[in-house]
């Protein structure tokens, strides 16, 4: 059989005949055939074949026949090692510039991830497409969009690694190289962004909060809460609005918002948008484009080829590991309502990447999806299958019920007696019945997850919770060096992590 030559309809035509010019697998094979290319001739393209996949009739099958799975620690000890020493063309052309200092949630040492000019340049477009996404939302604050930017990140002093190379946050990274255009809107400015120490930061933000028109607020939810705590307690006003009466936008991403939007909200002196993006330090994956989104619009067409993996057990062992060969789907193949993990490939180099990001297909026509949480960040001792989505709700639905903010919180499953029990720590300094939070939690649980109903009933005998003030949870993190923008508090807790929790909690150390 002949190779399948890709005919070009005109629009009018396409339209009469109801083919679509642009349906999602067609974006994601262009975007496919885009990164081979490119990479063909570095180490990684000659290794697994790039041109044989591109000479094929079904390039992403043969891609996913030829190419393994890569996590983290396969990819850096196989591949991007060798790039911070300074060795070109390994897994994309030239050297490697910038490195996005990453610790996710659960590993101890940073991760490097590496960050082209070519991925920057593509986070840029998709930025002002986001934008671009606002004017067709009903409820419009059009005079917050022509003010600040309040974006709460890194450091753009990056350090300056053995091999030429820089590394940092990859929200200083972006400040760092922000287009020209974007210098007036801004904040906190270069002086304070280049900042390294979070608490300095924080504090001379608070500092000149009055003099600035901020728009819009731009971070992880725990850490824009804390600062705009801060500037209101430092001003001794009501709410954030008597600072900044043109805040119109909060724009976030990386974690649930559902456990902050109770203590977020007592903030405000009105109400803003909510604006949610799906950005990951190796790549710029998707954002609500709709006001009343059930979810977020994955990007198909700049750069990022995208696999699914069923998050099952044929696919990923006890640990949440995903297994050398898995079952992997492409965009036009999944389900609506199934969980996968997601595997990334990137004009940063990353091939078959693991993110570990579970996520789930909410909209199939418009390709919306919502994170359920991590693929090693659940809780099934026994067969409950709890995911990071089902203790998000649980403790949204708890929040409402008792008017309460929970900001924080983590899981940790453990043996009890013969049989198991989960404990849960929350972060809440409202005055509150523990026990009240507690049976409402396991409640909720049971209505949401039907194999955590079942198990209640059965072999995991007991809930345990213990409420703690929200500095703890900060102190932590201080403590473990995870303070700032990038880095999220651990939903569940699990092997090193947990032992320096219990052991923190117990002697304020770890």
């Amino acid at each position: 059989m002949a190779n399948i030559i890709e005919i070009k309809l005109p629009r009018a035509v396409a339209a009469a005949l109801r083919i679509p010019r642009n349906d999602p697998r067609r974006q994601q094979i262009r975007v496919l055939k885009k990164l081979l290319k490119k990479a063909r001739f570095t180490e990684f393209g000659q290794h697994y074949r790039f041109d044989e996949i591109l000479l094929s009739r079904h390039p992403a099958k043969k891609f996913q026949d030829i190419v393994s799975v890569h996590d983290y620690n396969k990819i850096y000890n196989e591949w991007w090692k060798k790039t911070l020493e300074g060795v070109p063309d390994v897994t994309w052309p030239g050297k490697i510039k910038y490195y996005a200092l990453s610790s996710g949630t659960s590993e101890a040492a940073s991760k490097y991830i590496p960050i082209t000019k070519e991925i920057l340049r593509s986070n840029t477009i998709n930025y002002v497409r986001q934008f671009v996404t606002l004017l067709g939302y009903e409820n419009l604050n059009r005079k917050a969009m022509t003010r600040g930017f309040l974006m709460l990140g890194g450091a753009t002093d990056l350090k300056k690694g053995k091999a030429g190379w820089y590394e940092g946050d990859l929200s200083g990274i972006l400040a760092k190289k922000r287009p020209f255009w974007f210098q007036t809107f801004y904040k906190p400015g270069g002086r304070i962004a280049a900042i390294t120490d979070w608490n300095q930061k924080l504090h001379e933000i608070v500092e000149h909060a009055r003099e600035w028109d901020i728009g819009y607020i731009v971070g992880v939810p725990a850490w824009c809460q804390m600062c705009m705590e801060m500037v209101i307690e430092h001003y001794q006003v009501k709410n954030i609005h008597e600072i900044w009466p043109n805040l119109g936008f909060f724009v976030h991403g990386g974690v649930a918002f559902e456990p902050y939007k109770k203590g977020f909200e007592k903030l405000l002196g009105k109400p803003i948008t909510y604006i949610e993006n799906y950005l990951s330090s190796e790549g710029f994956i998707g954002y609500k484009t709709r006001e009343n989104a059930k979810g977020m619009q994955l990007i198909l067409n700049n750069n990022i080829f995208l696999e699914f993996v069923p998050f099952e057990e044929k696919n990923f062992d006890s640990g949440g590991n995903i297994i050398s060969n898995p079952e992997a789907k492409m965009i036009h193949e999944v389900e609506e309502g199934k969980e996968y993990a997601l595997l990334m490939s990137t004009n940063a180099g990353a091939w078959r990447y693991l993110l570990g990001d579970t996520l789930k297909f909410v909209d199939l026509e418009r390709n919306e999806v919502v994170i359920t949480g991590r693929t090693k960040h659940f809780l099934s001792l026994t067969g409950e299958h709890l995911s990071v989505e089902n203790m998000n709700k649980a403790i949204a639905l708890v929040s409402n019920e008792m008017n309460i903010s929970i900001p924080e919180y983590t899981v940790v499953g453990m043996p009890y007696g013969t049989f198991f029990a989960h404990k849960w720590y929350i972060a809440c300094n409202d005055p509150c019945d523990t026990e009240e939070i507690r049976k409402g939690i396991d409640r909720h649980l049971r209505t949401l997850n039907d194999d955590y109903a079942t198990e209640r009933d059965s072999a995991l005998k007991e809930v345990f919770l213990e409420k703690l003030p929200e500095e703890k949870f900060m102190e932590f993190m201080v403590l473990k060096g995870k303070l700032g923008n990038q880095n999220k508090f651990p939903r569940v807790m699990k092997g090193k992590m947990l032992e320096d929790w219990v052991r923190f909690l117990e002697t304020g150390k770890i």
